[in-house]
């Protein structure tokens, strides 16, 4: 099998559109044999990790699986101690060592972020009437006061009506001037467990009981019990990657702060448009830019199957970065299959054969490993990897900071074209 037909069967593409690229970017970049050095790559290190494992390339599938999950428990429950054994429940008026542990591995800058008072004042303007009749207040303004900023933006994702949230987006945020942001650290803010029952659609959407609002510089976790392995390194790896994420957007809203479009842009970045069209063609050759995983919602988006790349595989690659300051933290020795050992694993992945006569794909990266954990095994998640292969192509051709660069260049367009 060729490296084209390798990486195409992983990503899910065509020989000939790999055979494509190659060519193209060959010729644009002077940077021959990428697509063979990723490759021989991928086969490097599926080859160390197996070696480690004590199997085989002709191992299952499922053993494989079962056997990268397993080295996950042990790391999950050293993290759960490391953090003093969390209680979600009691961490809503001081998130305590799940925090401050987040901050330590990686503290973010100073943010921009739509200051408090005009989070009232846009409140005031279209009251969020289920949130203030759950909780019995009158206005906004003592709902603010008496819950604080950080809780009450989270719960209007969970407790609002899609049609609310979609005017209060395209409405409220209209009118936004630089006068209302200012620069404020980000907060982590576990919320109340009140909040579980109304939170649950919110989180079978999401998948996960962590999310972030962008425009506030809000981390917020959904108070569920911590009773499934894997749960904790969920939780933590999320917080991390959000930390990295915030700011990526700030930086954003701080360049587009003073354009005349800064609104839409604004938007645009909340929403996290992917364009829907077709690419610009020959005699470019154009990268699309996917700022959400679209496999969530799709698998078979025809987006996820061309050359592209993605910011949020980038938040993770920056992840796995920290990972080496998390094991000082743990005060792991650089053993096998200690957290720092999965650095470098995020674009890794290969066919085994299965138990059903087929063969299966299977993800050496560390997110997809602990999202299939928590889930049991019921979903397999494979995109995280093939999202992060996509970028590895990429910044092999261009390089890493420079892949950064025309992302942000071009986040708004939504195309790089070269």
């Amino acid at each position: 099998m060729t490296s084209y037909e390798k990486l195409a069967r992983i990503l899910g593409t065509t020989p000939e559109a790999m055979m494509d690229v190659d060519a193209k970017m060959s010729a644009l970049t002077g940077q021959k044999g990428v697509i063979d050095a990723v490759s021989a790559d991928n086969d490097k290190f599926v080859d160390q990790v197996l070696a480690d494992l004590h199997l085989t390339r002709q191992s299952m599938a499922e053993e494989i699986y079962e056997a990268l999950t397993h080295r996950l428990i042990h790391l999950d429950e050293h993290l759960f101690n490391l953090l003093d054994k969390p209680d979600l429940s009691k961490l809503s008026d001081n998130p305590g060592k799940l925090a401050s542990t987040a901050f330590e591995i990686f503290t973010p800058p100073k943010g921009l972020f739509i200051k408090k008072e005009k989070v009232a004042e846009l409140l005031a303007k279209q009251p969020p009437q289920s949130l203030l009749e759950h909780f019995g207040y009158k206005t906004p303004a003592e709902l603010l006061e008496k819950e604080g900023l950080a809780s009450v933006v989270s719960a209007l994702r969970f407790t609002q009506t899609e049609e609310w949230m979609h005017q209060f987006f395209e409405t409220a945020y209209d009118g936004l001037k630089p006068e209302d942001f200012e620069e404020r650290d980000v907060e982590i803010k576990v919320l109340s467990g009140e909040w579980l029952k109304v939170a649950e659609k919110f989180m079978e959407k999401k998948f996960h009981n962590v999310s972030h609002l962008k425009e506030y510089g809000v981390i917020f976790v959904i108070p569920l019990p911590i009773d499934t392995p894997g749960e904790t390194l969920r939780m933590f790896t999320l917080l991390l990657h959000y930390l990295h994420e915030v700011p990526f957007y700030s930086g954003l809203f701080r360049k587009f702060l003073h354009d005349a479009d800064f609104v839409p842009k604004f938007q645009s970045l909340l929403r996290g448009d992917v364009p829907e069209g077709a690419a610009p063609t020959a005699p470019h050759v154009a990268w699309r830019i996917v700022q959400r995983y679209l496999a969530k919602d799709d698998s078979d988006d025809f987006r996820l199957h061309e050359h592209h790349v993605n910011p949020e595989a980038e938040h993770w690659y920056r992840v796995a970065e920290d990972f080496g300051r998390l094991a000082r933290v743990m005060k792991e020795s650089e053993g096998k299959f200690s957290i720092g050992y999965w650095t470098g694993l995020d674009h890794v992945g290969d066919f085994f054969p299965s138990a059903d006569g087929s063969q299966k794909l299977v993800s050496f990266d560390i997110i997809d490993l602990i999202m299939s954990l928590v889930k049991k095994g019921e979903i397999k998640y494979l995109y995280h990897q093939q999202e992060a292969l996509w970028n590895k192509i990429f910044s092999d051709y261009m390089g890493h900071e420079q892949m950064n660069s025309l992302i942000e260049q071009n986040i708004i367009t939504g195309f790089i074209v070269l």
